[in-house]
């Protein structure tokens, strides 16, 4: 199965409809309060994700297709894979972001360097690969050695094999303390935490109280030429203004920030998320968008 696109068809009563190529699927959304315009649509999914209380769910498949299915979304070819936690491998929220990163580093390119970029907490690499094909030279970092796997071979697919990526499983904090130890320094860093987790010896990883000194690690980890500064989040509460004001005060200069969005079939808009972004490019200037 491979077909081009990825488009939301319609959100409402706490769901959301979504072509991913070939395949739609209705998921839940907490922010889609309003009413589905087309609430028979959402009973024609191909497969529907129910989450229970721990965050985890199940599948329900009107219609089989086959895992992986494949499609081609912001000139990129991914390979999707519906896991316990509702997820398919891609966040379409972050595409704008993909383009203000390869921004980013076409400025560095256009100045003689080529950027060295770190992705922590990678997932599949949207923005590993949005980097990479920008002319960015990238170390990609996930725990999850099936991520890592996928993100590899979304970058096959996608004609970015013989880029230079670092692929790394490995925890995200543990990867950064060692590089900063090493001495090792990045021009760029995005950052899309969890809102909650365990380390390998079992430690508790919360966002809200290690936002800040994760931040401040990353912005160690930058030295003395950084160039741009991505922070994204899902979690409750991490409202834009919160994640401009954690960047701002690590990074000098006035971070921009706002709401990641996915513009619907019916002209909605589906909130999805926040982020901050900072470059040294405009680190001046200030303000929100």
């Amino acid at each position: 199965m491979h077909e081009s696109g990825y488009q939301l068809l319609d959100s409402g009563g706490g769901r959301k409809l979504e072509r991913f190529g070939a395949a739609i699927v209705d998921r839940p959304s907490a922010a889609a309060l309003w009413s589905p315009r087309d609430p028979a649509a959402f009973r024609g999914a191909d497969a529907r994700f129910e989450r229970d209380a721990s965050g985890r769910g199940v599948w329900q498949q009107r219609r089989a297709f086959p895992e992986p299915w494949t499609m081609s979304f912001a000139g990129l070819h991914w390979q999707l894979r519906a896991n316990d936690f509702g997820h398919v491998g891609i966040f379409p929220e972050q595409e704008e972001n993909w383009r203000w990163l390869a921004g980013e580093v076409a400025r560095a390119r256009a100045g003689g360097l080529i950027p060295e970029v770190l992705n922590l907490f990678g997932y599949t690499g949207g923005s590993t690969l949005a980097c990479a094909r920008a002319g960015a030279s990238v170390c990609h970092v996930d725990a999850s050695k099936t991520s890592v796997r996928i993100a590899r071979e979304n970058a096959e697919g996608s004609g970015l094999a013989a880029a230079p990526i670092r692929w790394i499983v490995e925890d995200a904090l543990l990867f950064l303390d060692r590089e900063i130890r090493r001495g090792r320094r990045y021009h760029g860093v995005i950052l899309d935490p969890p809102s909650y987790g365990r380390g390998k010896s079992g430690e508790v990883w919360q966002l809200e109280e290690q936002a800040l000194e994760l931040i401040a690690r990353c912005r160690e980890a930058m030295g003395g030429d950084p160039r741009f500064f991505l922070l994204t989040g899902h979690s409750p509460g991490f409202t834009p203004l919160v994640l401009q004001n954690l960047v701002g005060e690590v990074l000098e200069g006035s971070p921009e920030s706002g709401e990641m969005a996915i513009p619907g079939a019916d002209g909605r808009a589906l909130p999805s998320g926040a982020y901050a972004r900072w470059s040294a490019g405009s680190a001046g200037s200030g303000g929100s968008p």
